[in-house]
This record gives C-alpha cells, structure tokens and sequence, in this order.
C-alpha cells in the first residue's frame, strides 16, 4: 500500500472517530479536554498534577485551568500530596467516576462494534497493530 493511500486512511479513520467523541462528549456538557482529563484518571487513579500533565501533553498551566473547571463542576477534587508537600493530587469525585464509568461503556460499546467488522484473528491483529504503533508515540 502506498504511503499516500495509508496517509487518506488514517485521515479518514481519525475524523470518523473524532466526530464520534465530540457528539458523545458534547452530551456531557464537558469539553473535549474536560473528558480526556477524567479518562485519565479514571483509569489511572489519582495523579500528581505534574502526572496529569504530561500524560495530556499540557502544561501545568493548562492543566490548573481544566482542574479549576472540573473542581467547580464537581467532577474532580485536588488533595495534598501524602509524603511531598508541595505536591497536590487530583481525584475523582463520585460524580467524576459516574461519568467516566458512563463514557467508558461508550468507549466499549464502539470497540465491539468495530470488532464485529473484523474475524477474530484479525481482530487480535488489529490489537496487535494498534499497541505497536501506539508504543512510538
């Protein structure tokens, strides 16, 4: 395959699934990057402030404005650090793990139905496939 037909692909593929989480994120009421943040911690736990950062590939700066927003909406919560005090947490609060367990099932639900386009062994490919190439990252 050409290097010129994967690039179309590619394209195609991120637009298609980037439409789909901005109409399943706009249901939420939070942004983009609002949703990404609790992604991440649900799925990670709570995190240094400068963790959490580099994981979205922000700066701290960014991140405090997100935090600030996911705070007020009751989504999150920041805690001191237990060992470094000059280090502040970020949490889930209940309301914050409601909707990421909410967000996750969709997640869930688009990757069976991409895995009934596939034969299993290509869909143990395709998983292959997409650790590889998420590993260059």
């Amino acid at each position: 395959m050409e290097t010129e037909q994967l690039t179309r692909l590619l394209i195609a593929f991120y637009e298609k699934f980037s439409s789909w989480e901005h109409g399943v994120v706009k249901e939420s009421g939070l942004s983009l990057p609002q949703m990404h943040t609790l992604e991440i911690l649900g799925a990670d736990g709570d995190l240094r402030m400068t963790e959490l950062a580099g994981k979205m590939g922000i700066t701290t700066g960014s991140l405090t404005v997100l935090v600030d927003r996911l705070e007020r909406g009751g989504f999150v919560v920041r805690k001191p650090h237990e060992t470094d005090r000059r280090s502040i947490r970020v949490s889930l609060t209940e309301a914050g793990q409601r909707l990421f367990a909410e967000h996750h099932k969709l997640h869930e639900q688009l990757t069976q139905e991409i895995l009934c386009a596939l034969a299993p062994d290509e869909a143990g490919q395709f998983a292959a496939m997409l650790h590889k190439i998420t590993s260059c990252f």
